[in-house]
């Protein structure tokens, strides 16, 4: 298949290319930016005038729910809702059922994603048998399998020498270990520490329960030598932690999830259910704290952290409603929200969702994907082509994704995607 895309606003934040111009793709390659040879002869011409042309999103925390939870979204549906969201790449935790801790569960979800043309699939295979905390997985297998690092997911690992010891197996081999940072006990409640929690009667989560955990996971990294890339940071003192691990040259990357980024923890209004989310809203100043770290480069990637809740786990009350919200639809949405509100160029806003989340990858993604996240000659065409000038209304019975809650549901947001091309294949098309 041969395409031209002609007109667009060509942005590759990874290089600071920034242009009006053409972009022809043929064999899943992009073969000419720009200078596009007199005899090329596309299949198809997309008209991407008044759109951007862009590297296809690279999400870090997508919860597919296959196997499983398929009461709570298909594979198929959450594959739907991320080229509907631009997403080419996604990275997906290990907390199935059963979970991703043997090779051929991974090999079978790989297989099945790759056969609905949609989304590349990076798995992170489970660093403890189960997540139970007590045996470690056989990682070289799980990474032969393509896992691209390994995570606890939710499960708060308590056992430190357990920690330790796999932060020093996956030194040894070169593997990142993904961890959110949450201290077992503490972390058991529902909402933010504060006064809104105390007023509704809710058990909070206090900051420390971030803290603690980011003390001992930077004390061990020093002492093992370990790259570890932290999820979804919450806390302005998290993010103050997270500069000074830099400042001493620990291995570290770091994530924030959209939900974060935007919302406090007044947003849980009166119980809503839609805002019972992992980890719980905070107050005011860390939201700030954590648009600043994006914005500076601190914190690297914005994720969607996308999890599909199904209508009767949410419709409880708030402590025993599942957390949870979709958010592959509305990632590039927000991080465009995000970049105007800040008053940064959409190339920097860009880069929090293609360039930066692949580097946190990095060699995870092989010779084939070296590309994720960039749009250059040669590289894999996975596009994103969306207009930053429309507007829409987040309806949550439109979205694709079978998970229908979001607390983001009525707002007005910027940026449709027009086209998503994956391997130089329009898997979405509005």
């Amino acid at each position: 298949m041969k395409i031209l895309i002609k007109n667009g606003r060509v942005i590759d934040p990874a290089s600071n290319f920034d242009e009006v111009c053409d972009v022809a793709v043929a064999a899943g390659r992009v073969i000419a930016i720009r200078k596009i040879a007199a005899d090329f002869s596309p299949n198809r011409v997309i008209d991407a005038s008044g759109c951007i042309v862009a590297p296809g999103l690279v999400d870090l925390a997508v919860r597919l729910r296959e196997p499983g939870h398929e009461h709570e979204g298909m594979l198929e549906s959450e594959m739907a809702a991320a080229v509907a969201g631009g997403v080419t790449s996604l990275v997906c935790p290990p907390d199935t059922e059963p979970v991703l801790d043997e090779p051929g569960l991974v090999e079978m979800l790989k297989f099945r994603a790759e056969k609905l043309h949609q989304s590349r699939v990076f798995p992170l295979g489970a660093l403890t048998r189960n997540l139970a905390g007590e045996v470690l997985t056989e990682m070289a297998e799980l990474t032969e399998a393509g896992c691209v690092g390994f995570s606890q997911a939710e499960v708060a690992l308590g056992n430190t020498q357990v920690l330790q010891r796999a932060l020093q197996y996956a030194a040894t081999f070169g593997y990142t270990v993904w961890l959110r940072p949450q201290e077992l006990y503490l972390g058991k409640g529902v909402a933010a520490s504060g006064a809104l929690a105390t007023r509704l009667g809710l058990a909070g989560v206090p900051v420390a329960a971030e803290t603690i955990a980011l003390h001992t996971i930077f004390e061990l990294m020093k002492t093992t030598g370990a790259r570890v890339h932290l999820c979804r940071l919450s806390s302005a003192a998290g993010v103050e932690l997270v500069r000074r691990a830099r400042d001493e040259g620990l291995h570290l990357s770091c994530d924030v999830s959209i939900n974060s980024l935007h919302l406090t923890d007044t947003d849980i209004g009166y119980f809503d259910s839609r805002a019972r989310l992992n980890p719980p809203l905070r107050q005011q100043r860390d939201r700030d704290a954590l648009r600043e770290a994006l914005a500076d480069g601190t914190i690297d990637a914005l994720v969607s952290d996308h999890t599909p809740v199904d209508e009767d786990a949410k419709t409880l009350p708030f402590a025993e409603a599942e957390a949870g919200a979709t958010g592959l639809e509305l990632l590039l949405s927000l991080a465009l929200k995000w970049g105007q509100e800040s008053g940064l160029g959409l190339p920097r806003a860009l880069a929090t969702l293609t360039s930066e989340p692949a580097r946190v990858l990095g060699p995870a993604l092989g010779t084939l994907q070296a590309s994720a996240g960039q749009l250059v000659e040669g590289g894999v065409a996975d596009l994103c082509i969306f207009d930053p000038q429309a507007e829409w209304t987040v309806q949550p019975d439109a979205l694709r994704s079978q998970g229908k809650h979001t607390p983001f549901s009525g707002y007005e947001l910027p940026g449709r995607v027009r086209w998503t091309l994956v391997g130089g294949q329009v898997a979405y098309g509005a």
